[in-house]
């Protein structure tokens, strides 16, 4: 990395900070788990396992057990309902980080302590740095991004419960940031903390159109936000227009604090206004981004992992803009950064930093099944290879030990001594349309729970599989089923299998139901019925590419598009759900 062409000496610091880290990784690794160990030994937990401040890596490895979130679950129920003894960490707890749903259909708790906002503003520190050396001049412009928060509860203990992003954008390291020329966004923070998502949105494109021409980068966290913004834009284009060319704002926006703000930077512009009616009148949206922003170097989304499948409806929208994919983190932990952000999106690998926490890695074979009894041997950060598949393991400052993420990585190189991962996936997680995460199991017990309504009408499902669609604006969920019917041409009505639609989505977990319910970001769940005999035409297909007629089972989540297209010329009848799912944001977290 060539620190002599940072932009500024702050980048220089910035930049020989990473060399550092990455130089010493596994000597960083081992003063990390010694300080998490020294300072969190007279918790409950590392009691437990006769771990003390003496215990060295080795030991620790030897005692602690290798977890997942339900073998946590009693301890960090007792934290949220109010326990403050220090039972996993030794620092208060200052909020819990709600991620994906687990298999009893509500969000897990991470329990985080207040350093850990430090920690993840050295992460954010590190991105603009990187990217100066791919990118000259960003601090001549703004960033159009679409930042948003989502509702939060309190536990019963009285601690806050809200997802991660969330939890950063109302604290004082982004609301009292200092101005920074490389990080300067067109969206007013008062837009950013609206949790009503169609204000939010609405001030966001108005206040990003006001000031198209400063606009160099255009993003949202994830490829599937920025997909929302376009979607927005086309649907709501005229009232934009009207309110740039008056000067004035929309009576449909009536937070104080968003007006506020907005007031001070629109003023009557009818040449604006007549330019994004002829851009956004006619149908063709093609390169959007770069007809309204024409100075827009490149997006910045993540479009790894399930956000891959958005990439060519970006490159359609964006006109082939590179996308940047910085970082990578989760609501357990922030892991680390791409140190060549503008590399091809199937070229991403993150380079972990060993200074975040302490990193160890199961290996993973897709062939075999894991044996957790005798316990596997764990490899260090220093210790893994190229070419080979890991399973995250993570012990952290506020109070997981051994803890299994669920995230899947091949190790694709190094930077210094420390390895560069790409993400392959989630484990067990088959259906993501955002930050939704929907396993196998989850699926099956939706299916199961809709199918119930056919019995009356002496139809059952015999197979199904799904996908997830992004060809549209918002993603979905589409289901194939192949019905039995007892007397044969008789179908269940059309308003049956409708509300098997809104049944199985009610089975769904609660990030997907707010997702569908709240935020909009998910669109309604979709049957497809197919004829009879159509899972018997894709195992022969299988089988024509190989499989195993001994071994062939039914794929309950199909990606490969001739797959889809066998399927989809095979559906007799297609049904979405007519409504969205219940979900309150004021329920307890349990």
């Amino acid at each position: 990395m060539a620190v002599q062409s940072a932009a500024t000496e702050s980048d220089a610091q910035k930049l020989k900070f990473i060399e550092e880290m990455t130089k010493a990784t596994d000597d960083v690794q081992k003063k990390v788990l010694a300080e998490i160990l020294s300072r969190n030994a007279e918790t409950e937990y590392l009691r437990r396992y006769k771990v003390d401040k003496e215990t060295d890596r080795d030991q620790f490895k030897a005692k602690v057990p290798v977890v997942t979130y339900e073998d946590l679950q009693p301890a960090i129920q007792r934290i949220a309902d109010g326990d403050r003894s220090p039972i996993l960490c030794s620092h208060p707890i200052s909020e819990f980080l709600t991620s994906s749903g687990t298999s009893a259909g509500e969000r897990k708790l991470m329990p985080t302590i207040q350093e850990e906002l430090d920690r993840r503003q050295i992460l954010y520190s590190l991105l603009m740095p990187v990217m100066n050396l791919y990118v000259p001049g960003l601090d001549k412009g703004k960033g159009l991004y679409f930042l948003f928060i989502k509702s939060e509860t309190k536990t019963p203990g009285g601690l806050p419960a809200r997802p991660v992003l969330t939890s950063y954008y109302k604290s004082d390291h982004f609301t009292l940031r200092p101005y920074d020329p490389f990080n300067v966004y067109t969206s007013p923070t008062a837009a950013i903390l609206c949790t009503d998502s169609f204000q939010s949105m609405y001030a966001q494109m108005l206040c990003g159109l006001l000031q198209r021409l400063d606009v160099l980068r255009v993003g949202a966290v994830f490829a599937s936000g920025l997909l929302r913004a376009i979607r927005f834009l086309q649907l709501h284009w005229r009232d934009l227009a009207d309110d740039i060319a008056a000067g004035t704002l929309s009576a449909k926006i009536t937070d104080p604090s968003i007006r506020g703000s907005v007031a001070e930077i629109l003023k009557p512009d009818k040449d604006l206004a007549e330019f994004i009616v002829a851009e956004c009148s006619s149908e063709n949206f093609a390169g959007i981004i770069t007809r309204i922003w024409p100075n827009t170097k490149y997006l910045d989304v993540i479009v790894t992992g399930a956000m891959a499948q958005y990439i060519p409806t970006l490159e359609y929208y964006s006109g082939g803009l590179p996308m940047a994919c910085t970082m990578y983190a989760s609501s357990e932990c922030y892991f680390g950064l791409n140190l060549k952000p503008m590399c091809d999106p199937s070229e991403v690998s993150y380079t972990i930093m060993p200074n975040m926490a302490y990193f160890e890695f199961l290996p993973h074979d897709p062939t075999v099944a894991p044996k957790l009894d005798p316990p596997p041997h764990l490899l260090d950060l220093a210790d893994v290879e190229v070419g080979k598949e890991y399973e995250l393991v993570i012990t952290t400052y506020a109070g997981l030990y051994r803890y299994r993420v669920g995230d899947i990585l091949r190790v694709t190189g190094f930077h210094n001594a420390a390895p560069q991962f790409r993400f392959v996936r989630r484990k067990n997680v088959i259906l993501s349309i955002e930050s939704d995460k929907t396993d196998e199991a989850e699926l099956q017990g939706a299916v199961e729970r809709a199918s119930a309504l056919l019995r009356p009408y002496g139809a059952t499902v015999v197979e199904y599989t799904s996908q997830a669609d992004a060809t549209k604006i918002p993603g979905h969920y589409v289901i194939y089923w192949e019905l039995l019917l007892k007397e044969e041409g008789k179908w269940p009505e059309k308003k049956v299998l409708d509300d098997c639609c809104l049944e199985m989505e009610e089975a769904m977990n609660t990030v997907y139901r707010q997702s569908r319910a709240a935020d909009g970001s998910i669109g309604p769940l979709e049957i497809r019925v197919v004829k009879r005999g159509t899972f018997e035409e894709l195992m022969d297909y299988a089988i024509s590419r190989g499989a195993s007629i001994n071994q062939y089972k039914v794929p309950r989540c199909v990606t490969f598009p001739p797959i889809i297209e066998l399927l989809d010329s095979r559906v007799v009848s297609a049904h979405f759900s007519p409504a969205c799912p219940k979900w309150s944001p004021h329920r307890r977290s349990s």
